[in-house]
């Protein structure tokens, strides 16, 4: 099932995809801007994620985002990842303007204030704290990525490498951030549901036309080197289980090596029936569960497979069996291959029934460097051989291309 849309671009350099259904009066207008936490620098962390905070507290004309939208009977949310931040909304057709006019005014210019700042740094502080500080587990990949990577900035999560970097933030590090990321010629906007063309053409002329492309503040990325020998480290906190999470470094998600890679860890951890399951849950009983997946990163990135030790169970065990596992990567046959291939095609097909989703998978295309890749994409994963898969599964697989955590329990008191 093929997405059909239309783009255009402005003087200022804003791109703009524009598919048209007219199943329902509804439009999503979703916005991609080309910045995540790869693009901060390494004493100033987590400005990504705060700006995805700090977009909904009023712009230089409005002064309540969510307040406009919801009187015309809008939703908006955001996310924010190592590559890109992303903000769309939900409205009745009929008040396709209101979007628009929101997005483009904290386009030109937040409403900077101290007061603001100040309530948003508290807000991602204690969002620290809490997913991250304060639970079992927690803080394992803000310790597995730092040790993973090594040059590049995928080495802290999104939420940033320390809390200290959100509380010194101050007034002229957030407003060069802005100035230096949200602009025009950094940014795709895409217009999904029931619209036409040339509305959609004449509104981003008069609300996005005056805004001025901006000089950006990106610079050219580290590239990580290829890792030559296992790594690993060791943790204790207040958990119930130990834990042992792996992390292999996986081509880029522009390559096709990363498709690979995914259905890797479908194969591996995809239901009841995946290999982790069968073998070392059901059979062994070496975990209480097991997962494998892909960070989906626009540069050379990750995959992982985590899991917790049986309480009866040794790591030792636990290692045997999931090598155990990897080892029979080398017998898949043809049918659990297309098994897999069906479910997702099945999985992205479903995935482009909503407005949003059809939104967001046409911004993450063109973020990747091309929307058309969101056609593609069940193409490749068909495309896809058994001996791509082998071939992956021992390379990317390899021991050497791994950084071990294990995270342990505290040790029990008399």
């Amino acid at each position: 099932m093929k997405l059909n849309f239309d783009s255009f671009k402005l003087e200022n350099g804003l791109k703009v995809l524009v598919h048209e259904d007219h199943s329902v009066p509804k439009v999503v207008v979703d916005i991609v801007y080309h910045v995540g936490s790869k693009n901060e620098s390494q004493d100033k962390t987590g400005f990504a994620h705060l700006f995805e905070h700090l977009m909904f507290e009023g712009s230089k004309h409005i002064s309540h985002f969510d307040q406009a939208l919801q009187r015309v009977g809008g939703s908006s949310n955001a996310f924010t990842n190592s590559d890109i931040t992303n903000y769309y909304v939900s409205l009745p057709s009929n008040q396709l303007e209101t979007a628009f006019w929101l997005e483009s005014d904290r386009m030109l210019a937040l409403d900077f204030s101290q007061k603001k700042l100040d309530v948003q740094k508290s807000v991602v502080i204690e969002e620290f704290k809490q997913r991250y500080l304060n639970q079992p587990y927690g803080d394992a990949y803000l310790q597995l990525r730092n040790s993973h990577f090594d040059v590049h900035p995928y080495k802290w999560m999104t939420i940033g490498k320390e809390i200290s970097h959100i509380e010194s933030a101050t007034m002229e590090d957030v407003q060069s951030f802005f100035y230096g990321f949200y602009a025009p010629n950094n940014a795709t906007l895409c217009v999904v549901g029931d619209v036409n063309l040339e509305e959609v053409k004449t509104l981003t002329e008069k609300w996005f036309g005056p805004i001025p492309s901006r000089t950006l503040s990106k610079k050219e990325l580290p590239q990580e080197p290829s890792q030559l020998a296992h790594k690993k480290i060791e943790s204790v906190g207040s958990v119930p289980l130990t834990a042992v999470y792996n992390m292999y470094h996986i081509p880029a998600h522009r390559d096709r090596a990363y498709y690979v890679a995914d259905i890797l860890t479908d194969i591996l951890s995809n239901g009841k029936g995946s290999l982790l399951y069968e073998h070392m849950v059901k059979q062994q009983k070496v975990s209480p569960g097991v997962s494998a997946f892909t960070w989906g990163m626009h540069d050379p990135g990750a995959m992982s497979i985590d899991g917790k030790v049986s309480s009866d169970t040794t790591i030792e065990a636990y290692e045997t069996s999931l090598h155990e596992v990897l080892d029979s990567l080398q017998d898949l046959s043809q049918d659990d291959l297309s098994r897999i291939q069906s479910k997702l095609k099945a999985s992205f097909i479903l995935q482009k029934t909503s407005f949003l989703n059809k939104a967001i998978e046409l911004a993450v295309s063109d973020a990747l460097g091309d929307p058309k890749l969101i056609n593609r994409i069940p193409e490749i994963y068909e495309s896809i051989s058994l001996e791509e898969v082998k071939s992956a599964a021992k390379e990317f697989l390899a021991k050497e291309n791994c950084t071990t955590l294990y995270y342990h329990p505290h040790a029990k008191t008399a």
